[in-house]
């Protein structure tokens, strides 16, 4: 797919490794993205997506891989990048605006102090994640609206996606996770998470390579004994063991057997029966309808 003329096809890939480790991954990722674009049907033509940056490794990674697809005419979309400034302590405004724009990638950059509100809100000692990310999802869609888009674009990928269902797993008992596309509760906008299929080793082994301007994770406080911290120890002390381990699980994911399950609402285990008792009904109907002839 990828061609010593090709290297730079866009300002986001000047610079890129010639090596052949980094095309490998760089590949890699491109078929990555494309193939859960293309098994959840998130793009149709002439939609406008809006693409959430938030500095971090995976939201770069994201970015430059939507940008090479759509060159390649294989992502027929409008890209509008996004940053939305919460107010975070020490967040450096002028970071993802002055990259993008050196980068000639359309933008937006909005400011909202959400963080006064989620410190106001938050109980001593409680974690600001929940609060924080219901404020954001809030004004990512008021933004998505205003600028037309159709489709909300995050970065999270394949291993936030196994995360999440451990946590409602041991936390929330249920079976759920971040679904790859998603309706929002008005019914006007999706959500889409192009990342899916993605480890975030290769989004890290990218941005380091590409040497994109990282923005820390930590800007509102790093907070210790998060349970998604726990949880991602655990998928990393499973992976270490038994490399591979996180693929496996998240394939499973995708091959759901509801009667093997427990959810009486997804499968009906009172309305099971044998093949004797479906002989004898069938047997039972056909002597009626002799009767009745």
């Amino acid at each position: 797919m990828l061609d010593d003329a090709d290297d730079d096809i866009h300002p986001l890939f000047h610079g890129a490794p010639k090596g052949l480790e980094f095309r490998k991954l760089r590949k890699r990722l491109v078929q990555d993205v494309r193939d859960a674009i293309e098994t959840y049907g998130m793009a149709k033509p002439g939609d406008r997506w809006l693409v959430c940056l938030s500095g971090g490794k995976d939201s770069y990674t994201l970015l430059a891989i939507l940008h090479e697809l759509k060159w390649r005419g294989l992502l027929p979309v409008d890209l509008l990048a996004c940053n939305l400034d919460q107010g975070q302590p020490g967040f450096p405004a002028t970071v993802l605006p002055d990259f993008l724009t050196r980068m000639g990638v359309p933008h937006r950059i909005e400011y909202r102090d959400t963080y006064s509100i989620v410190i106001d809100k938050t109980k001593p000692g409680g974690t600001m994640c929940a609060v924080c990310s219901r404020l954001r999802r809030g004004n990512l869609y008021r933004i998505a609206r205003e600028e037309g888009c159709s489709t909300v674009v995050l970065g999270h990928h394949r291993d936030d996606i196994l995360e999440t269902f451990f946590m409602n797993l041991f936390h929330g008992g249920r079976l759920a996770s971040m679904p790859p596309r998603l309706l929002n509760e008005e019914g006007d906008l999706f959500l889409a998470r192009p990342l899916a299929f993605v480890a975030e080793a290769d989004c890290d082994r990218f941005a380091q390579a590409m040497n994109y301007p990282i923005i820390p994770c930590d800007l509102c406080g790093s907070q210790e004994g998060l349970q998604r911290a726990q949880v991602k120890k655990l998928l990393d002390d499973w992976e270490a063991r038994t490399p591979g381990r996180r693929q496996v699980m998240f394939r499973s994911l995708m091959n759901v057997r509801p009667s093997h399950l427990a959810d009486p609402e997804l499968f009906d285990f009172a309305g099971l029966v044998t093949a004797a008792t479906t002989a004898l009904a069938d047997s039972e109907n056909s002597s009626q309808l002799s009767a009745e002839r």
